[in-house]
């Protein structure tokens, strides 16, 4: 059949088809040419990937890639991408109206991975992962020139990206997440809600009450919507302060509000456990890497700059990790498979083209492996976890084109 590759002797799970099995999958001119129990070679490279997990090429929902343009907390697209594993990225809230252009002409161009954005409902976008909050209030927005720069821009921005914090909210309410809304109803693209955390210039002063935030946030927000971080240490999320899920959450679920897990710094075992015990389950899962929480920061970040950071995270983790901790919390491999892979496809419109394995399809592929063993999981909560088995990235195909899983942003295994 002239096929280039033959990826052989992997379990292939994709939710989006229902296949769970042993299956060969051969790619030819940058696409799957086929899916089936056994494929001759006829001389094609041979890939033997017995004891894998061959899955959709994984796209995170929660990136910080525009390198350079944010500062230190833009990370290089590739090292979070096809070099981990990830074909796809969605970078959240980096690019602005006035910044677009450099993300999709010199950031996209340069980049092995596909990248896709969530534009920034705030004029300045993601500068240094929003340090300065007086750039975020109701005159740092401009939503007529937003919807025009989305609109011609469609091919990359797929959402629009604003904050929830309780520190904003005291000092402006809900008005600049209401023209966020508007941004994102007249492109009929999503609206991505960051929850759960306080500005640093503003913690000096009093704490609003952090329940209300999600009690005015949620009525706000329509099917399709996502909110981020409903697993934070922060105050403002999912839980309230007497340690249960507030009631308007399952309200804004049940009407199709999607849940993105958002980790980051912010990811908390306990209120996690709490969530999910409730029945709650992440839609998709963004790892929410940048430069202030990675076990490799960008050259040139100062060590106490970066610890003084209010995004500061030292657990180590990134898209694997995360996977792994939704699993030892209780939730299915095929579950997890799906919010990397199917159901981030959905939120971009892309479901054509990306998050399944399907025959004529661009060969967009990631390979893990699950390696048991006694592993030692962290969050910045201080809270560790044990658990018997890790997902690791192998090496993922990106239009047919190998990337071993060689990025410094993938952390070692900490052993128990």
């Amino acid at each position: 059949m002239g096929y280039e590759t033959v990826l052989k002797g992997g379990r292939v799970i994709d939710p989006a088809t229902g296949r769970d099995g042993q299956f060969d999958i051969a790619i030819k001119g940058g696409k799957i040419a086929a899916i089936e129990p056994t494929i001759t070679p006829d001389g094609a490279e041979v890939v033997d990937l017995s004891g894998k997990i061959i899955i959709a090429g994984m796209i995170d929902t929660h990136g910080h890639i525009y390198q350079h343009v944010t500062g230190k907390f833009g990370l290089n697209p590739d090292m979070v991408g096809v070099r981990s594993g990830v074909t796809t990225i969605i970078d959240q809230g980096g690019p602005s109206c006035m910044t677009l252009g450099g993300f999709k002409h010199l950031i996209d161009p340069a980049a092995k991975t596909k990248l896709y954005c969530f534009i920034s409902a705030y004029l300045v976008g993601g500068l240094e992962g929003h340090m300065y909050p007086d750039l975020y209030g109701p005159n740092g927005v401009n939503p007529e020139h937003t919807i025009r720069v989305a609109k011609e821009n469609l091919d990359i921005v797929r959402g629009v990206k604003a904050h929830a914090e309780i520190g904003g909210q005291s000092r402006w309410g809900m008005e600049v997440i209401k023209v966020g809304k508007q941004i994102s109803r007249e492109l009929g693209l999503p609206l991505y809600i960051h929850l759960g955390q306080l500005w640093p210039s503003l913690e000096e002063g009093p704490v609003p009450d952090p329940d209300e935030l999600i009690r005015e946030l949620v009525p706000i927000m329509e099917e399709g919507d996502m909110l981020a971080h409903p697993f934070t240490r922060h105050p403002g999320g999912f839980v309230s302060e007497e340690g249960e899920v507030h009631p308007i959450v399952f309200e804004a679920i049940d009407r199709g509000v999607r849940v993105d897990v958002g980790h980051g710094s912010h990811f908390s075992f306990e209120v996690a456990k709490k969530v999910l015990d409730t029945g709650i389950r992440p839609f998709t899962l963004g790892a929410d890497m940048h430069g202030f929480n990675v076990t490799v920061p960008p050259e040139g970040l100062d060590k106490g700059l970066r610890e003084s950071n209010p995004f500061f995270g030292a657990a180590p983790f990134n898209l694997t990790v995360a996977m792994t901790e939704l699993i030892t919390l209780g939730m299915t491999l095929p579950e997890v498979i799906a919010t990397v892979t199917q159901n981030p496809a959905t939120v971009l419109g892309k479901s054509d083209e990306l998050g399944s394995l399907q025959v004529s399809r661009g060969a967009d592929i990631s390979v893990l492996e699950i390696v048991d063993g006694k592993f030692r999981l962290f969050d910045n909560s201080g809270v560790e976890v044990v658990t018997d088995k890790l997902v690791r990235p192998v090496m993922c195909f990106k239009d047919g084109e190998r990337f071993d899983s060689d990025s410094p942003l993938i952390p070692p295994p900490v052993y128990a």
